[in-house]
């Protein structure tokens, strides 16, 4: 075991971008042990800082200090406490937010150029905690040099290694999620790009990054996002990586025609970070980064070997392996679901039912006694200005085995999905307990 230094950029390169000033990586150092001087000593920062430069700043300073950052999208109360309770001795880095922690104000710069440093790679950088989309969260320790190796397979997977055409990443996502944490907070230490710091969640902020961002303009953005932004006619973007829920085929390509830019698309997991990407319009077919590998467990049972981390990571998807090593996924194992003989995964259904024409949104529910009840059915909760329910299950019939077709098929004006896209049965469950009742053909 070695040391791998924090950062892998000369003092000159342009890190970050602040709307149109640039940040050289020389000057964030700077601000990282201006930072790291204010730091009190303990084991967790809770890192909350909106703004992603900001938020770069406060993960460098953590790591100088030998500090564990946890990594939350959740910036409510009743989620600080959580982690609070769960990690004593946990203090907030926040960008002016008020917090029920004690925090560190993110703002007090250093002047000229900062000391690289080196950090231990076993050391856990970082605990990343998934959606909790289908219970609660669960914690997962990233050490260093798995978030390094990421980092660079990403970068040449993307070309984004490219020093002589730099790119510069605008993300919609917050820097907090693994997704948003690789993507913008990782890879600007170790590839020579500049991530512009936001906000840029809706399509006018958007649009005035990609217009402060000189050379190419690389958007990593959510399948939700990318649909709110094709249709507001953004415009100037280079490049698109997508991840945290399937991206539909229709969708890609209509982005692909609106940007005139290829929409790549990022398969991984909080448990394991991203290990395979592949250009949604091409196919069904994921190609694996360099230095990863997947292994064979038992029947239907997949694992990743994953650089930088101990031991091999179970896949939650079933998976189809290809001779060239490349896989297409089946589904995940606790989103089959089963009927009269046959099977089929509630995100392949999400898909198809997203791809229904005037369908903006939806998303199957399965109910727990699905295979034990012959009265069981699926529901769908569908998102469709115009459509009658109707016209819904006509359209899935034509498409989905007559078993998996919902019953009923509820229209309601928007799903209750988070910031990121995402869903939490516990959230549709309480969408469906609250309307006055469910009807359908």
């Amino acid at each position: 075991m070695g040391d791998i230094s924090f950062l892998d950029r000369a003092p000159g390169d342009v890190l970050a971008r602040r709307g149109a000033v640039p940040v050289t990586a020389g000057r964030y150092l700077a601000d990282v042990a201006a930072l790291a001087a204010r730091l009190p000593d303990a084991p967790y920062a809770l890192n909350l800082c909106a703004d992603r430069y900001l938020a770069l700043v406060g993960f460098g300073a953590a790591l100088a200090r030998g500090q564990v950052t946890l990594l939350s999208a959740d910036r409510s109360a009743h989620r600080q406490r959580e982690l609070a309770g769960r990690y004593p001795g946990t203090y907030a880095i926040a960008d002016g937010v008020e917090t029920v922690i004690p925090s560190i104000l993110a703002g007090a710069w250093g002047g000229g150029e900062g000391e690289n440093f080196a950090i231990p790679e076993a050391r856990v950088a970082a605990i990343g905690f998934t959606s909790g989309s289908t219970g609660e969260p669960a914690a997962h320790e990233k050490p260093w040099a798995a978030l390094v190796a990421a980092a660079r397979a990403a970068a040449a997977r993307f070309g984004l290694d490219d020093a002589a055409d730099q790119a510069t990443v605008i993300g919609t996502v917050p820097a907090q999620h693994m997704y948003g944490f690789e993507t913008t907070m990782v890879l600007p230490l170790r590839a020579p790009m500049a991530i512009h710091s936001g906000p840029h969640f809706y399509p006018v902020e958007v649009a005035e990054a990609i217009a402060a961002a000189p050379g190419r303009r690389v958007l990593v953005t959510t399948p939700l996002q990318m649909r709110a932004l094709v249709a507001g006619g953004i415009s100037g973007v280079d490049a698109v990586i997508s991840a945290t829920a399937p991206l539909a085929p229709s969708l890609a390509a209509a982005a692909e025609a609106a940007w005139e830019a290829p929409v790549l698309e990022i398969y991984g997991a909080t448990e394991m970070g991203s290990i395979a990407s592949r250009r949604t319009v091409e196919g069904e077919q994921w190609t694996l980064y360099d230095g990863v590998a997947l292994r064979v467990e038992e029947v239907e049972a997949v694992s990743a070997l994953v650089p930088g981390l101990p031991e091999p990571v179970p896949l939650a998807d079933l998976v189809e392996i290809s001779a060239d090593g490349r896989f297409r996924l089946i589904g995940r194992r606790g989103d089959m679901v089963k009927r009269g003989g046959k099977r089929a995964s509630l995100a392949g259904l999400n898909r198809v039912l997203s791809e229904i024409e005037g369908v903006e949104d939806g998303v199957f529910l399965a109910p727990s006694d699905l295979e034990e009840n012959p009265s069981a059915r699926l529901a769908a909760y569908v998102v469709a200005p115009g459509r009658t329910n109707a016209d819904i299950v006509a359209a899935l019939r034509e498409r989905v085995e007559a078993v998996f077709l919902p019953r009923p098929v509820v229209l309601v004006e928007k799903l209750p999905r988070n910031e990121l896209g995402k869903i939490t049965r516990r959230s549709l469950e309480a969408l469906r307990d609250a309307l006055p009742g469910e009807g359908g053909p």
